[in-house]
């Protein structure tokens, strides 16, 4: 891998199997929750990620962070990475204290080091006495607060954000969007899924959109931001019937045949 890429795709495919309504029988087929990807991101870039709902956003964040692999293609990463996504990584048993110092030993770090993240964590959650308390009595947002604030004092080199701006009051919000720009400054590269178009654009260098698993643009913010909002826009505009067209034949894309219908295409097509 270039050493100027901090994050390459080659090929890159997440294969699921789809379950029955009960979840408890596999309907013997397989959906590509990621067809095909191919990009590069190069070092301190911040690269926003937009799609609608179920189009492979969330997908690519844990593959993107390590804790998902690949199943066709290549991904390469030239650096430590740390997803932030509400409840990623949280023990919902353990306090937030604990957490802290559990991700630090699972990471190696020293007693000090981990003391170090700690009065960090302290610091920028504010979530007061709370950090004594098990995470499962916590609302969203402050658990929002609490796994921002462990991954971000972690200092790592690639950040991914994966919606975890979308809970919680504006002040925090914002608080992290300022934190964010001057880790964007320091030349760290930050990954940013998010609905919020506004964000996207203010804080993004470049913009990537992700469509139905497949990578539909990637390139400029304005251009990439402006073609999203006009997709938006048009899908919003369809009623119900022709809303469900849409994500059907974009589904139907992503089904793999199985090997049956394979071998009834090779007959009738040769």
């Amino acid at each position: 891998m270039d050493k100027e890429y901090a994050i390459e795709f080659k090929n890159v495919s997440k294969i699921y199997s789809l379950k029955s309504k009960d979840r408890k029988h596999s309907l013997d087929k397989k959906f590509y929750a990621l067809k095909k990807i191919n990009f590069q991101i190069p070092k301190g870039e911040v690269v926003g990620i937009l799609g609608t709902n179920g189009s492979g956003k969330s997908t690519m964040s844990i593959i993107l962070a390590g804790i998902s692999e690949v199943d066709e293609g290549e991904m390469i990463v030239n650096g430590e990475q740390a997803l932030i996504a509400i409840n990623t990584g949280l023990n919902q048993q353990l306090t937030g204290l604990e957490n802290i110092e559990l991700k630090g030993a699972l990471l190696g770090l020293t007693k000090k080091r981990i003391k170090e993240i700690t009065d960090g964590v302290i610091e920028f959650a504010e979530i007061g006495d709370f950090l004594y308390q098990p995470v499962k009595k916590y609302s969203s947002g402050m658990k929002s607060r609490l796994g921002f604030s462990i991954n971000l004092c972690l200092d790592p080199d690639i950040l991914i954000v994966d919606e975890a701006l979308s809970v919680g009051d504006k002040g925090f919000a914002q608080k992290c969007i300022n934190k964010m720009k001057e880790l964007k400054n320091e030349g760290k590269t930050i990954v940013f899924i998010s609905h919020s178009l506004p964000q996207v654009r203010d804080f993004c260098d470049t913009a990537m959109w992700i469509e139905g698993g497949m990578l539909k643009e990637y390139g400029n913010i304005t251009e990439v931001c402006n073609h999203y909002a006009e997709y938006v826009d048009y899908y919003n505009s369809l009623d119900n019937t022709a809303k469900k067209k849409e994500r059907d034949e974009k589904f139907e894309r992503r089904i793999i045949p199985t090997q049956k219908k394979k071998n009834m295409f090779q007959k009738i097509f040769g």
